[in-house]
Parts: structure tokens; C-alpha cells; sequence
């Protein structure tokens, strides 16, 4: 039954309907009602002052207030012409310096080298703290992850490192606060010629001038005007670049069957096992020869690769509105995958690139023909200061309704700044929204870096915040419970992607536990934990051919017709799968049906809107698969079907 009008309410509409009274009698109502449903209209003045976005430069008194402006240094360049290795010069010289990195391994890598040249250096990633110096008093100079750069010290020199992030839809704000914020003497910035004028412009904004040093490329980079065609044509110092595991694993598997040994390095892999797969195939004595890889190699790695070969061009994105796409690699990106072919001082001085098929290389020669596209807009995200100031004057509103508001209110200088994509911090909020969180610690939860597209990650995410909500500290003892240590080495492919999951959930409490270290005291143990899960999944990656033969034979115990999940042929044409398709189809059972779906939803570990929201990407990512004509379906149901029958690994 609907709720009984107000007393006060049916007397106005009871004068309407008697032409005692004016519809307009009803407006005082609808503005209550409206102010109910949408209480932010009662503080809109106050909450539009506090995301005024339009001044980031002010947000960061100690580089504005400084006695003389900061020396800004741009180090523009191509893939291989020395750049960066100029600017850390500069930084290993210093007094004092501080190396902003986009990815641990970078700045793993300058923490080496700094320390290996005499120079004291700390690291601090999200995950990890090391000081070099007795009693853990802090070294003067620091490599760091850009994300964790802090604005409030002073440093001689910093290096900004692969500045044309700044554009990232997810991450180009931790570059943009490091542009404006960091309060050092001079400034190196390294990254593409595409970044200058939008760097310019920001400096502009600041009152600084900025300084550019432009390189050419140290050796020679050849575009091949014959495909590949075949994995017999394969060479020595090869690499072939692939932008889903699926074909990874696909491609593995053909070149073990002709006799090739292959080096494997992929996103998911943990930093332990990428590098000792680069140095497997970097060695001139190892009979490794060649490398199948995703674009993680595009940063981070060195790697002596005489020639890159792009198995595909398609890759999945997230556009401007944080919806995934399929589309042809950008100008950037092709130039950073194939400038890794040649490096200076290696076997290889002089690089090749080409593509796997032929109906590829035209388009691939016209990616690399192109000049980078000029950068125009640097990233912005709310902070948590401004959300905690949004929550006071909106205290019923959930932190997901307070970011879509915040979005909705913002104001940018459009020119110059994006928002960053937020729907990604919004569906952490959602899967927490249950939990009994305090708003900084919530806000905290919602920045970690996970992977919301593994359902086994982001179930071990929400039982992290319910062990936080009920101040019951995350010891090693629950931890190793939790996720079923200790593991044997991966018999199958299904083993290697859960171990996979499991050294990212390991990674999730290290990240918390630098956040929250009384609730998530175990770091130590935990990184103990990592090492030894990393030598396992480095058997496994080490033995790859072997496990797919593993799997291949279980899939065709099942079905004489159906022999790897997926399965695409190194000769087949087909636009580029996410990797979701594959852990999914591989290790658990068919979403929305069966028992463990019902022992998710009965524990509470997903709700029913997170598990039609999995329905949802599962059959979006179906039909874009290769799988989505009516035959392949048939085919893919059946083999599903009996697989999902199958114990879960």
C-alpha cells in the first residue's frame, strides 16, 4: 500500500480538486521533497567553493612561496636517446633529490644504481619502504613511485619521469601534483616532445620558465616492409608483443611446438618474476632467444630486443568517460613498444619493427610515421581534504553519491585540466558501502591500487575492510588462513593465474599495512610471504609450455573437440580479448549460476548488484570476443558448461 499523505498535504490537494486552492499551492512541498532527495541544494554555495578546481597551482604553498622560482628542465626525447639517464645525472650529483617513477620497477632500478654509484638512496613505493642509512635515519635522496612524491619536503633536484602520463585517464593526476607541487631547486622532467607545451603552459601558470634539452635516438630503428607471416620466421633477439594473456599463452605454446624457447613477461606477473624472465632472455649464453610479451615492456625493463613484432594492433582502452573500448593502439603507443627494438651499448644496436600479419603493417607504418599527438590537458582528482569537507555538509550521502556530486559541481580550468576517471574509485566504494567505515579510512580503501575486474581480489578487499571496520588486526596467522598458504608450484595455467591473484592480495595488505600499520601489523612476514610466492610463480612461468600442455590435455579429457580456453590459433584473426575472459572461463564456475555463486552471495563476499554488474561485463566481453559468432558460441557453451561441472581449483 502507498504511505498516507500528510494531514497538511491532503488538505492542499483536497482545496485543488475543489478549486479552493492553486496548483502553485503545491510548489513549498515539492521544494521540501526536492531538498529531501537531494540535500546538497541546501549547502550548494559552500560545496561549490570547495571543488573549485580552477587554481591547482595555488594548492601548493611551498612551491609557490618559495624565495627563488623553481628551474624547470624538460628532457624530451624518443624511446632510447638517453634522456632520462642524463637527468638522474644530474639527480646522483646532487645534495639532495627526489626520482618520481611510474612504476616500482623503475624506481627499484634507480634505488640500485644510485646506491651501486655511492650516493645514499631510500625507496618508497605504495607497497615498500627501504633506507639504506643506520638506525633508518633518511637518506637525501629518495626513488619513489610518482604517486607518493611528497610536496612538503625540500629537495636540490627532482626527476619526473615519463611526463606524458600526465594525460592518463586513471593516473595523470599523481603526475600533475608533481609538476606543480614538488619543492625543489631545479625540476628535470623527461618524457615525449608531444608534453612541451602543455608543460609550458603550466609552468606559465606558476611564473616559471621552462628549459628544454631535446635528444635524438641512440641507434637506428628500421620499420620492416615485410610481415612476419609465420613463428617459423621467428629470429633471434625477437619479441612479440601482444595485448591480451590470452594470446601470450597461445603464442607460448606454437613457438614450444617448433622448438623455440620463449621468455614470458606480462602485467600480472610480480616484479620478481618479470625481471628474472628479462634476464633469461638478455643473457647471449641462455638458449632463450625469444621474448613473447604484453606492452609491459613498454617501461621498466631492459631488455636487449633486436626486433619488435606486434601480434596485433587492437587493444582494449578506457575512454574519457572510463568506458572499455577496443581500438588500435594510439601514435604514443606504437612509438613506445617498437623504440624498445635496439638498445645502446647491447648486441642489438640497430632496432626492427613489423607486425605479425600483413594486413597489420600498413597501419603499423603509419602509427610510426606520425608525430606524437600534442598533449592539451593535465589530470586533476578530489582529495581526500575535499571530500572530508563534502561529507560534513552531505552526512547521509554515500562516498560514491559524494564523488558523482563532486563531479557534477567541479569546477576546472578546462583548458589546461580533466578530471581523472572515477568510476574505478566508485566501484570500491560501492563494494564497501556496507561496511562500517570511518570516511578517511573508506576514502583510504577506495585509493588502493587493486585489479576490480578480479573477483578473488576484490573478495579479499572487502574482507580487509571488515577486519579493519572491526579494529580485529590482520595478523600473518588469519592472513595465511585466509588464502590457503602454503602453496605447492602451479601444476596448470589455473594454478599460475590464482597464484597471480593471491601475490596482488599480498600486495593489497602491504599497501594497507604502510596506512595501517596497528590493523595490518605483519609487513614483514607478508614480504616473506612474496618472495617465496614469487619463486613459485617463477617455476611456473619458467615451465609455461609445460602447464598449457597440462591444460590442453585436461580440456581434451573433457571434449575431443575443444582443446585450450580460448584457444586462438597463431594464424587466426581476431581483436584482442581482455585477460578477465580468460581467469574467468578458466577458474570459475558460470557466473549467476551454480553453488558458488550462492556461497559468495550467502557469505556475503558479493552482492547482488556486484554479481549482475560481473553478468553484465561477462556478456559484453563475450560478444567482443572471437567466440561471439553463433558457431563459436555453441562451441564455447559446450566447453564451458562441462568445465564449470569440474571441482575449482
Amino acid at each position: 500500500e502507498s504511505p498516507q499523505l500528510p494531514v497538511d498535504l491532503h488538505i492542499v490537494f483536497s482545496d485543488i480538486l475543489q478549486e479552493a486552492g492553486h496548483i502553485t499551492d503545491i510548489l513549498p512541498y515539492f521544494l521540501k521533497h526536492t531538498r529531501e532527495i537531494f540535500p546538497h541544494l541546501e549547502c550548494i554555495e559552500e560545496l561549490k567553493k570547495i571543488c573549485d578546481l580552477s587554481a591547482p597551482p595555488e594548492w601548493y604553498p611551498n612551491a609557490r612561496e618559495r624565495e627563488n622560482k623553481r628551474r624547470l628542465i624538460f628532457h624530451a626525447g624518443p624511446t632510447n636517446s638517453g634522456k632520462t639517464y642524463r637527468a638522474l645525472e644530474r639527480f646522483i650529483t646532487s645534495e639532495s633529490g627526489v626520482y618520481c617513477g611510474p612504476l616500482k620497477l623503475l624506481s627499484v632500478e634507480v634505488f640500485n644504481k644510485t646506491n651501486d654509484k655511492g650516493t645514499p638512496c631510500d625507496l618508497v613505493t605504495g607497497e615498500e619502504r627501504k633506507t639504506v642509512l643506520p638506525e633508518n635515519k633518511e637518506a637525501n635522496h629518495v626513488a619513489c613511485t610518482i604517486e607518493m612524491v611528497s610536496a612538503d619536503k625540500k629537495y636540490e633536484v627532482a626527476v619526473i619521469d615519463e611526463i606524458q602520463m600526465i594525460k592518463d585517464q586513471g593516473r595523470g593526476w599523481a603526475w600533475t601534483r608533481a609538476l606543480l607541487g614538488i619543492d625543489a631547486d631545479e625540476i628535470h622532467i623527461c618524457g615525449e616532445e608531444a608534453a612541451i607545451d602543455l608543460v609550458r603552459d603550466i609552468a606559465n601558470s606558476c611564473g616559471e620558465e621552462l628549459e628544454i634539452r631535446r635528444y635524438e635516438r641512440l641507434t637506428p630503428l628500421t620499420l620492416e616492409n615485410r610481415a612476419l607471416m609465420d613463428l617459423n620466421n621467428i629470429q633471434p633477439g625477437d619479441c612479440i608483443v601482444c595485448f591480451n594473456k590470452n594470446d601470450i599463452f597461445n603464442v607460448s605454446l606454437e613457438l614450444d611446438k617448433k622448438g623455440f624457447e620463449c621468455a614470458v613477461i606480462y602485467g600480472g606477473l610480480p616484479p620478481g618474476t618479470k625481471l628474472a624472465q628479462a634476464k633469461k632472455f638478455n643473457d647471449p649464453n641462455h638458449p632463450c632467444k625469444i621474448l613473447v610479451a604484453t606492452d609491459a615492456i613498454g617501461m621498466g625493463l631492459n631488455l636487449s630486443i633486436r626486433r619488435i613484432i606486434f601480434y596485433s594492433l587492437m587493444k582494449p582502452v578506457i575512454n574519457e568517460k572510463g568506458e572499455k573500448e577496443i581500438d588500435t593502439i594510439s601514435i604514443s603507443q606504437a612509438l613506445q613498444i617498437g623504440g624498445r627494438a635496439g638498445r645502446f651499448n647491447t648486441q642489438f644496436s640497430e632496432g626492427y619493427v613489423t607486425t605479425y600479419r600483413a594486413e597489420d603493417l600498413d597501419t603499423l607504418t603509419k602509427l610510426m610515421s606520425k608525430e606524437n599527438q600534442v598533449l592539451e590537458k593535465a589530470g586533476l582528482h578530489p582529495t581526500a581534504d575535499q571530500i572530508e569537507e563534502f561529507a560534513y555538509h552531505l552526512p547521509q550521502a554515500t562516498l560514491s553519491n559524494i564523488i558523482d556530486i563532486f563531479n557534477s559541481l567541479c569546477v576546472i580550468n578546462s583548458s589546461s585540466y580533466f578530471m581523472c576517471d572515477t568510476e574505478g574509485f566508485k566501484a570500491l566504494a560501492d563494494m564497501i558501502q556496507g561496511i562500517p567505515l570511518p570516511l578517511r579510512a573508506r576514502y583510504v580503501f577506495c585509493c588502493a591500487p587493486i585489479n576490480r575486474r578480479q573477483l578473488y581480489v576484490c573478495t579479499m578487499f572487502q574482507k580487509f575492510s571488515r577486519q579493519y571496520s572491526q579494529n580485529d588486526p590482520l595478523t600473518i596467522e588469519k592472513l595465511c588462513r585466509t588464502i590457503g598458504w602454503p602453496f605447492s608450484s602451479p601444476q596448470n595455467i589455473s594454478d599460475l593465474v590464482h597464484q597471480e591473484a593471491v601475490f596482488d592480495v599480498l600486495d593489497l595488505y602491504l599497501w594497507l599495512s604502510y596506512r595501517f600499520p596497528d590493523l595490518f601489523p605483519d609487513d614483514s612476514p607478508v614480504r616473506d610471504i612474496q618472495k617465496e610466492l614469487d619463486e613459485l610463480i617463477q617455476q611456473g612461468v619458467f615451465n609455461i609450455t609445460h602447464l598449457l600442455q597440462a591444460s590442453s590435455r585436461n580440456d581434451a579429457g573433457e571434449d575431443s573437440e575443444s582443446h585450450y580456453p580460448y584457444r586462438r590459433n597463431a594464424s587466426s584473426e581476431s581483436n584482442a580479448l581482455d585477460t578477465t575472459e580468460f581467469e574467468s572461463g578458466f577458474r570459475e564456475k558460470s557466473l549467476g549460476k551454480g553453488r558458488l555463486t550462492k556461497e559468495l552471495l550467502d557469505k556475503g563476499l558479493i552482492t547482488p548488484e556486484m554479481l549482475q554488474t560481473l553478468q553484465e561485463e561477462w556478456i559484453e566481453e563475450t560478444q567482443s570476443s572471437p567466440f561471439s559468432s553463433p558457431t563459436n558460441r555453441r562451441k564455447f557453451s559446450k566447453v564451458h558448461t562441462r568445465r564449470s561441472k569440474k571441482k575449482d581449483f
